[in-house]
């Protein structure tokens, strides 16, 4: 072996055995610039390198080899898939029944695990099903981008990438040429010379980074890049990670935890521009990095006096991706974006909502009005993408915008034939959590859905469901809608293996106006079902299944399919109930209306505070009643329930033929009182508008309050 490969041996003394070999191969079949030869090369995935200072270098060369990237499509391809990040809430939560004891789900998690299941159904079970899908190519979904604010400045190009302006591209033989420099420099490779490298091979046209990201000698510079990573400038630095975008390196890559780790400890040296643009190549690169986002947290606070327009802007479309936003930051945020607001552009506007909704961050009401009000002011210039993110702001602050909602029952209609279906769907849950039913956004919604129903995941069709159920849509007004979206959640069946939460969401959907697909309800109830459902640590399905149970039993009184356990019927109730004492059986409005009935009826014996339908998650207050109206101890046969549950919390009035925001019984609510009447009760409301203004007032104006509502039985 000649003296040069001793050197060479020496130098790669902290590389595996396997990987040495690749490298002595390498040499010897690329001794020219030419391209790289693959063929026989021997990988071995998941080794490592022990390098300098502790850090190792992840050695699998397959991930190298993957289909052609385009760093724009995949991000923005990440950028619109919202699956679920622990730190944001379930999308069903809606500001609801303050006696309702709700489902604390927690949206999906990439972590569950896919299991392999056969879901067995009985003979019988099977719905009749509209024909498949046509297997004609469909125009892809339409989707937004939400990179499209920072367009809009010319200083966003200080602390951004823009992914439409790649590298003039250079020919592949003098990438090779330059690869084969890197074999000449070796361990003798400066910071600059790494730098230079890596940015030159960036310019490679995206169909050759494949061949590139695969060689050996890239490979190499990448483990020279890591050694002498404490050497680089900031500059060089953020010039490495930027020709990592263009190269299209796995954002899986081990050595870019390094990286991450070598910008979080020089944070403190970088400037409010170097520290946002640092995160948004991360972006790009699509990998998550909570250490160095904690770190960029902690040094903006030391540049708030240089935050202008663009830098907010940015700064909470980096805390929206990274789904947190530290509390000490939100007041500060929250003057800087209030001093600039009336500066904002449309698509501005519509990233500082997507970034407050995802990072789940809490603005005061008075700063989401004005927030609101800036974008009803620029509505008309506003993409259908921006428009979408206020109704998601609008839905995690519960705000109900008059203004802007009535916009969009103009808005809506106009923009939903081309709009596309996750677009639709937030605007169908805005609309729910609100409790907003105007029937030209929810018709409009409705009318475009079935021609996209093929795009939809299970998600989409789940929460679509959900949203028009809950605010009572029926299937007469709107023939298509239901039956294309349980065909779509049939056709997504696979996906219930992953996520179950999508099946039980749209068959509470369902549930709410009495339509119950029975192959569908035979799955949900199906022990292979329920055990992975349950099974599930990020989610809290149980309640789910014991509603639909509950529901099977009341209004399908053929069903003869399969039902939940004894006892797991037993289990979620007492959990229910125990909940219900702990909080809603303890609050002010409760006890004060339990005890005046029982002054008004003449004892504790004649009012039962129980929850008469567990499944419905709430609680009531049971009167009995003789056929005259006398009370009765409530052990009595003849029951009549006065319902606590059943108070409205909204508030509106009704203008020029467009909704009013419903002050009527939603969803759940809507359910059990139907249910209640199928079980032989009669329900009488107690409205939260009305009693809730009684509270204050004397104990004979309530006694005079609750006779009235007791006559009306």
């Amino acid at each position: 072996m000649s003296g040069g490969s001793l050197c060479h041996v020496a130098r790669l003394r902290h590389l595996s055995l396997a990987l040495h070999r690749q490298f002595l191969r390498a040499r010897h079949l690329h001794n020219a610039y030419g391209e790289p030869e693959t063929e026989g090369l021997d990988e071995e995935d998941g080794r490592e390198g022990v390098l300098p200072g502790g850090y190792r270098l992840q050695y699998n060369p397959s991930s190298y080899y993957r289909p052609q990237h385009d760093p724009g499509a995949s991000l923005c391809r990440l950028e619109m898939e919202e699956q679920c990040q622990s730190t944001i809430t379930s999308a069903f939560r809606q500001q609801s029944n303050r006696y309702s004891v709700s489902s604390s789900r927690r949206l999906s998690s990439t972590k569950n695990t896919l299991l392999d299941l056969a879901f067995n159904r009985g003979p019988g079970t099977k719905a009749e099903r509209a024909p498949p899908y046509s297997t004609e190519p469909l125009t892809p979904d339409v989707k937004g981008n939400p990179r499209a604010f920072q367009t809009c400045r010319p200083e966003y190009s200080a602390m951004t990438l823009d992914l439409s302006q790649r590298p003039a591209p250079v020919h592949s033989k003098q990438a090779f040429f330059l690869l084969h420099k890197v074999t000449v420099l070796k361990g003798s490779m400066e910071p600059v010379d790494v730098t230079g490298f890596l940015t030159k091979l960036s310019h490679l046209h995206p169909d050759q980074t494949p061949l590139v990201r695969g060689d050996t000698r890239f490979i190499m510079l990448l483990r020279y890049s890591v050694e002498n990573l404490r050497h680089f400038s900031l500059s060089q630095l953020l010039k490495v990670l930027r020709s990592f975008v263009w190269l299209g390196l796995p954002p899986t890559h081990s050595m870019l935890g390094l990286y991450e780790a070598e910008l979080g400890r020089r944070a403190g040296e970088m400037g409010l521009h170097q520290l946002l643009l640092a995160a948004d190549l991360w972006r790009c690169l699509g990998r998550s990095v909570p250490q160095y986002l904690q770190c960029l947290y902690d040094c903006a606070s030391l540049h708030l006096g240089q935050v202008g327009v663009p830098e907010i802007v940015q700064l909470l479309y980096v805390i929206g991706e990274g789904r947190r936003c530290p509390k000490e930051l939100v007041h500060p945020l929250e003057q800087i974006l209030m001093r600039h607001l009336d500066q904002l552009e449309p698509e501005e506007v519509g990233a500082v909502c997507l970034g407050l909704f995802k990072s789940q961050t809490a603005l005061s009401e008075g700063a989401v009005n004005r927030l609101v009000d800036r974008a009803h002011s620029v509505v008309y210039e506003m993409s259908d993408f921006a428009m979408v993110n206020v109704m998601k702001l609008l839905r995690f602050s519960y705000l109900d915008h008059r203004a802007w909602l009535e916009v969009m029952a103009h808005e809506v209609p106009r923009r939903a034939p081309s709009m596309g279906v996750q677009g639709l769907m937030h605007v169908a849950l805005a609309c729910s959590a609100l409790h907003y039913r105007n029937e030209r956004i929810l018709l409009a919604v409705a009318e475009r859905l079935p021609s996209l129903a093929p795009h939809c995941r299970s998600k989409d069709s789940g929460k679509l469901i959900w949203a028009f159920g809950t605010l009572g849509v029926l299937p007469s007004q709107c023939p298509n809608f239901y039956p294309s979206l349980i065909e779509a959640l049939r056709q997504r069946e696979a996906e219930f293996q992953r996520y179950p939460e999508h099946l039980l969401t749209g068959l509470l959907g369902l549930a709410f106006i009495c339509q119950l697909p029975e192959d569908l309800v035979a799955l949900a109830l199906s022990p292979e079902f329920v055990s992975l459902a349950t099974r599930s640590k990020q989610l809290e399905l149980k309640k789910d299944l014991f509603t639909l149970d509950g529901t099977v039993a009341l209004e399908l009184p053929h069903w003869t399919g399969p039902r939940l356990s004894r006892e797991l019927r037993e289990e979620t109730t007492e959990i229910l109930w125990r909940f219900a004492q702990k909080d809603v059986c303890q609050k002010v409005e409760v006890l004060e209306a339990e005890a005046v009935l029982r002054d008004l009826l003449g004892g504790e014996e004649f009012v039962s505070k129980r929850m008469i339908l567990p499944h419905t998650r709430s609680i009531d207050l049971e009167v009995h009643l003789n056929p005259v109206g006398q009370p009765l101890p409530v052990t009595s046969a003849q029951t009549y329930p006065i319902s606590s549950q059943d108070w409205s919390t909204s508030s509106g009035s009704s203008t020029q033929g467009w909704e009013k925001i419903n002050t009527g019984l939603l969803g759940l609510h809507a359910m059990k009182r139907r249910q209640l009447k199928l079980t032989g009760y009669r329900v009488v409301e107690l409205p939260h508008r009305e009693w809730f203004p009684l509270l204050r007032r004397t104990h004979a104006e309530k006694l005079a309050y609750m006779h009235c509502k007791s006559s009306w039985v």
